[in-house]
């Protein structure tokens, strides 16, 4: 082997000898030290030295990264580990491992630090969305983003802007800061001002903590659930079971003031909504595929069994054949941006205030539905299966198979009492006496 005093004029005449691939040049100065040149005319830095009797090679750098100074301090750095029995390749393998753990560390410390409730939450809520088993409604969907919003943007129908959402002061909180004294202290706040808004927002607190902690990359910043505190669910204490309930007496006014709200779409909800007795956001979501009007049933979607059919009584099967057929949705709305109807609560809270009735929420009418069945005699597990509730009870769960039209006799039974109740005078031209009078009540007189 050709050995010289490296200097920079003979490093950078060195060139591959002809017809071969490479050639070599080594140090005089610092041992194992060697300049290799290729045929295409690259030129490298290598250090060679024996190890158990073998020989070793391995690449410094090419030679115009590396100062002469450097590389021969590199090859005397590397002659040291090797006459230690080391050898160097293992060893810059190892130090490589170090160095990308001690970043990985870094940059997991840094995620850490970095991942806050509102970054993880839309997160949440489209995993949730995406999932087949889930059936989260389009309600309870808005309640995850309205609860976590920051607010200060203006209402469609108020000057008023909208409030930061219970869960807003914890949105910009890391997840490993999220303890259960932050959640504590954050419920005795909430609980003060709005209790009923804030229980709800911790319960679906919960059920994303919970999430978190099966998650691949959140479960080592939320090793336990913060939110399953006594002292936090004490601050929150029990939500008031609601009895908004429209009496019978209130059947004739509530009535008489829905059916001239001037939104036929929201006139015929609301009676539907009573009639029906279904949820909110059931009957909402109804499709004009979902209603069959020759056999006089409704498809609704169900949280418990995820579908049951209905009874399409006579006067609500009127009031949907008198809306107009915009789009697939029968309670449709151009102005929403679903194309259906968004929230009617307006319109019922003015008829109400305009009949000098108490206040009654959507759900009330739901909850009413239940108690005027009950004039009729109405078996509760027909009400109960009408309404979707779960089957109580052993023979209710595995005896009693109720057909369509045996909850469409009672159902009828239901609706034509309440009609009566209200002072709306309805018949169909089939159930109605030759000789008798027929008067049939418009949506909108």
């Amino acid at each position: 082997m050709a050995r010289v005093k490296f200097t920079a004029g003979r490093i950078r005449a060195f060139e591959c000898e002809p017809c071969k691939s490479q050639s070599f040049l080594w140090d005089t100065e610092a041992p194992g030290l060697g300049l290799r040149a290729t045929a295409n005319g690259v030129k490298a830095y290598i250090f060679q030295a024996k190890l158990n009797n073998a020989t070793l090679r391995t690449t410094i750098g090419l030679e115009k990264a590396w100062h002469l100074d450097k590389a021969q301090a590199e090859a005397r750095r590397l002659k040291v580990l090797v006459d230690g029995g080391q050898d160097p390749r293992q060893v810059k393998v190892e130090q490589q491992a170090a160095q990308d753990a001690a970043r990985d560390a870094a940059e997991a410390a840094s995620l850490r630090e970095s991942v806050t409730l509102g970054h993880i939450w839309p997160e949440y809520v489209a995993d949730r969305i995406g999932s087949r088993e889930n059936g989260w409604s389009e309600h309870h969907i808005a309640a995850h983003r309205k609860l976590i919003q920051a607010g200060g943007e203006a209402r469609s129908r108020s000057r008023k802007l909208t409030q930061p959402g219970p869960l807003f002061t914890l949105s910009s909180v890391p997840l490993i800061a999220l303890t259960t004294e932050r959640i504590e202290e954050w419920a005795k706040v909430e609980a003060k001002t709005r209790p009923s808004s804030a229980r709800l927002s911790w319960r679906l607190l919960k059920a994303c903590m919970n999430w978190c902690s099966t998650h691949k990359i959140y479960s080592d910043m939320v090793p336990n659930n913060p939110t399953k505190s006594t002292r936090a669910r004490e601050s929150l204490g029990k939500p008031k079971k609601r009895n908004d309930v429209l009496q019978r007496a209130m059947l004739k006014p509530w009535f008489d003031a829905v059916r001239q709200i001037k939104n036929p779409v929201i006139s015929a909800y609301l009676q539907c909504l009573l009639l029906v007795g279904a949820r909110r956001d059931e009957l909402a979501q109804l499709r004009w595929d979902d209603v069959n009007f020759r056999w006089g049933y409704i498809t609704i979607k169900d949280k418990i069994e995820g579908a049951r059919q209905v009874p399409l009584t006579p006067y609500v099967a009127r009031l949907l054949e008198q809306l107009p057929r915009r789009n697939e949705w029968v309670f449709s709305s151009p102005a929403a941006a679903s194309g259906r109807i968004a929230e009617p609560r307006i319109a019922h809270n003015e008829a109400l205030a305009s009949a000098g009735l108490p206040h009654l929420t959507l759900h009330g009418l739901r909850r009413s539905f239940a108690t005027l069945s009950e004039w009729e005699e109405t078996p509760a597990g027909i009400a109960a299966q009408i309404q979707g509730h779960a089957p109580q009870g052993v023979r209710e769960q595995n005896y009693i198979r109720r057909p369509l039209d045996l909850l469409a006799k009672w159902h009828a039974k239901i609706e034509t009492w309440i009609l009566q109740e209200a002072g709306v005078n309805f018949a169909t031209p089939r159930h109605a006496d030759e000789h008798s009078q027929v008067v049939e009540i418009p949506v909108h007189p």
